[in-house]
């Protein structure tokens, strides 16, 4: 199973773990095939560990800021202990504790074991196109508070098989 986010930096190809962590895949397809990332940004980068996006673009009260599950709110920890920040390019639930998973996930620019039990890896970029977009986004200058200086975004979506559409 892979989706291609495609964003203004370049394209990513991800190969969803739908069969280790179902129901993080089931809230990340159901993000992507809603276009509840369309226009998303990527919002927080820290060379060397990783870029976050996944914020909705567009925040209301019914779909705050920091985002939100597609069960409209949190949901529990996937931790697989085969699934690990072993290196660049994998895909992890951004959080603030144990269960408190939404939308907002990040990509890793190296491997991050500090992260190995506290956040649940989902996905991987897959092939050389995928890893030069990534090293054009680590590449982006920063502020003092780890925001991209020029913004870029999530524009859309392609998903290339969901096999948790009903």
């Amino acid at each position: 199973m892979s989706v291609t986010l495609h964003t203004s930096l370049g394209d990513l190809k991800v190969e969803v773990f739908c069969e280790s962590v179902p129901k993080t895949a089931e809230n990340f397809l159901a993000l992507c095939a809603s276009g509840y990332y369309d226009e998303s940004p990527f919002h927080r980068l820290i060379p060397k560990f990783m870029v976050q996006t996944g914020a909705p673009a567009h925040p209301t009260p019914e779909n705050p800021k920091g985002g939100k599950s597609i069960w409209g709110g949190t949901f529990e920890d996937e931790i697989r202990p085969t699934l690990r920040h072993a290196e660049r390019g994998f895909l992890s639930m951004a959080n603030k504790g144990p269960g408190t998973n939404g939308s907002q996930f990040f990509i890793t620019f190296d491997k991050a074991p500090h992260l190995d039990g506290l956040n649940t890896v989902f996905g991987k970029l897959i092939g050389d196109d995928s890893i030069a977009t990534l090293a054009k986004m680590e590449a982006v200058k920063v502020d003092k508070k780890n925001r991209p200086v020029e913004p870029f975004r999530v524009e859309r979506v392609t998903i290339h098989a969901n096999p948790l559409a009903d």
